[in-house]
């Protein structure tokens, strides 16, 4: 569906992407978070693609996303941008300001993976009581639905926060039981 300020996709009823309309003639906008299984593939497409320059112009791509990249690829070119692009993964998922406090944790212990920027970016969120794991408001689509924050994040999100568990905790009598069960049982 083309609507004035968007375009919507549907998977019969399902809205399974949305993009902003571009009304230029000849303009087209590329999103990088559309590209990042390909760069996992073909790691050495990622220094002139026109995904990671739009991402510069637009600041998704920070100055400790860059940081990151150049120590990753002291590894060798090829794994440090697989690990850059797992980063790139973790915005699908983890809030932008926390990835960022990650990668600036990662990089000030010395450590290049994408692993030790989840591990941290989880941390910071905790550190600060919410949950580390977010939702995306539209398909990974990069764009908001009407009245939601952007903040300058690659995607508009929001932090999820999970229920507190209120059921007891598990009693492991029973297995006791059944294991001294079995044992006479068995021949």
């Amino acid at each position: 569906m083309l609507r004035s300020s968007d375009l919507v996709v549907f998977h019969g009823r399902t809205e399974i992407a949305r993009h902003p309309r571009l009304t230029a003639k000849g303009a087209e906008r590329v999103v990088r978070d559309h590209f990042l299984e390909v760069l996992l593939a073909k790691p050495g497409t990622m220094a002139g693609s026109e995904a990671l320059d739009q991402a510069r112009r637009e600041g998704t791509f920070t100055a400790a996303h860059e940081a990151f990249w150049a120590a990753a690829k002291k590894a060798g070119d090829t794994e440090g941008t697989k690990q850059l692009v797992h980063v790139f993964l973790l915005h699908r998922h983890l809030e932008h300001r926390d990835v960022i406090v990650g990668i600036r944790s990662a990089l000030a212990v010395g450590a290049h993976t994408a692993d030790i920027v989840a591990l941290e970016a989880r941390k910071a969120a905790q550190s600060d009581g919410r949950s580390p794991t977010v939702t995306v408001t539209r398909a990974d689509t990069g764009t908001a639905r009407a009245g939601a924050p952007r903040g300058g994040q690659p995607e508009a999100r929001r932090a999820v926060r999970l229920p507190t568990d209120q059921r007891p905790l598990p009693s492991l009598d029973c297995w006791d039981q059944l294991l001294n069960r079995f044992r006479k049982d068995a021949p």
